[in-house]
């Protein structure tokens, strides 16, 4: 069974272009999705969330100006408000997110990736 990695980007994000430079220079296979046009359900944020290290601090960019604009105090929000805030304004997510589904990277993280590359290898050196 193939993995699937969902790659979340935009195209005009520098660290978005570096990841997908690097994905492709090392034939990652990766379901790519606009983030702004095809922004992640409130579900697939629950999933996300789930992986994180670090909670709705990891996938929250609180310096972004989108986020400053809102005047919020995240500390009075629910996980369930905040995720539905996300989803309603996708540019308060940090980008890019790359996740298989256990795993996530968010921003250009070379050691990240490798890491994944390496996993995914294993995977297949095991299953051949």
């Amino acid at each position: 069974m193939k993995e699937r990695l969902l790659f979340y980007t935009y195209p005009s994000c520098t660290s978005c272009r570096k990841t997908k430079k690097w994905l492709k220079e090392n034939n990652v296979d990766f379901e790519e999705r606009h983030l702004f046009k095809e922004t992640p359900t409130v579900e697939e944020l629950k999933e996300i969330l789930k992986i994180t290290t670090e909670g709705v601090e990891e996938i929250l960019a609180k310096r972004s100006r989108s986020f400053k604009n809102l005047n919020l105090d995240v500390e009075n929000l629910t996980v369930n408000e905040l995720l539905a805030l996300m989803n309603k304004e996708p540019k308060l997510l940090r980008r890019p997110l790359i996740t298989n589904g256990k795993k996530l990277i968010v921003g250009f993280d070379k050691s990240g990736l490798n890491n994944l590359k390496q996993k995914k290898n294993a995977f297949q050196m095991n299953v051949s």
